[in-house]
């Protein structure tokens, strides 16, 4: 569903969402060495359930809010509970459906409040501190807004999703610019999920609807898009060679296959060709500004290293 990378220890934590039994927070590196899980499915502190998005703080504690529960949850970085905050409601404060998170140098936590069409600002400790945002599809004005990043020169970038753009703040919340629209073209965006920016002002977008990730110019230009390319795994070629008749079954099998036209849908094509990012859910960067692209369907993640999307 989500990942959030600790540069300070290369660790990658990745919201697991979808069945009670795989809610957790996985935690592995880029090696794809698995080194330790935490958390599960419940109501009792540290427990979640339906997980929505994950950020670590500057003391290197996990952040993770529960859009059902209208919690925020927060784990040390070796998994151990410290607390939790969040009330439901639509009053300063509360929350309905928190969705994406960010946190910004002092240590500030920014919520996207999807179901209140709002962001908001609290202390690590849960304290209010402010809101903007309100329901529309003018400049400044939010209808679900979803995945939320602090870009390196501290702005608030949101993925308004249900208004099918990107909106861009400054950390006071005043509203700088929007881009995007309804479609499937360039620069056209259906029910974007995720936005991330990088040092040079990049702008990486991960365009749900559509199965892509575009990534556009600081002002909203398109430079490009990605359909995905996956590979196997190392776990993935370890299963294969401890079942060779999947392995067997696989050699054989199409997997880009050439689709009739009345199946050819984003949708339909992402969903039966395996390279392709299928629910392309959240994009992150890490500090060498590798792109990380979450895809809720396929359960895993690609990254790519910056040069492949520059």
């Amino acid at each position: 569903m989500d990942v959030s990378i600790n540069n300070r220890t290369d660790r990658i934590y990745v919201l697991n969402r979808g069945k009670p039994a795989l809610n957790r927070v996985g935690v592995c590196n880029i090696d794809e060495e698995y080194l330790f899980e935490f958390s599960k499915n419940g109501t009792a502190p540290g427990e979640f359930l339906r997980g929505t998005g994950i950020a670590i703080d500057s003391q290197n504690n996990v952040f993770l809010t529960d859009e059902e529960l209208n919690k925020i949850i927060i784990w040390s970085e070796e998994g151990k509970f410290i607390t939790q905050w969040g009330s439901s409601g639509s009053a300063p404060g509360q929350l309905n459906g928190p969705a994406g998170i960010a946190i910004d140098k002092s240590d500030n936590i920014f919520i996207s409040d999807q179901n209140n069409h709002r962001i908001q600002k609290f202390k690590a400790d849960g304290e209010f501190l402010a809101a903007f945002g309100t329901f529309g599809d003018g400049d400044g004005e939010l209808n679900m807004p979803w995945g939320i990043h602090i870009s390196p020169d501290n702005h608030i970038w949101v993925a308004d999703w249900r208004n099918d753009r990107i909106q861009k703040f400054t950390l006071s919340g005043e509203f700088v610019l929007t881009f995007g629209e309804s479609g499937s073209q360039a620069n056209q965006f259906s029910r974007p999920s995720s936005v991330a920016v990088d040092n040079q002002n990049n702008i990486f977008v991960s365009d749900w609807g559509n199965e892509r990730v575009q990534i556009l110019s600081g002002n909203g230009s398109h430079i490009q898009t990605l359909q995905g390319e996956a590979t196997l795994s190392k776990w993935a070629n370890e299963f294969l060679e401890a079942n060779l008749d999947e392995k067997s079954t696989r050699a054989i099998s199409n997997l880009k296959p050439d689709l009739p036209s009345h199946l050819n849908s984003p949708y339909l094509i992402s969903s039966q060709t395996e390279e392709y990012f299928w629910s392309p859910t959240s994009v992150n960067l890490d500090s060498e500004g590798k792109l990380y692209v979450t895809e809720s369907s396929r359960h895993r993640i690609q990254i790519y290293k910056p040069n492949n999307v520059q």
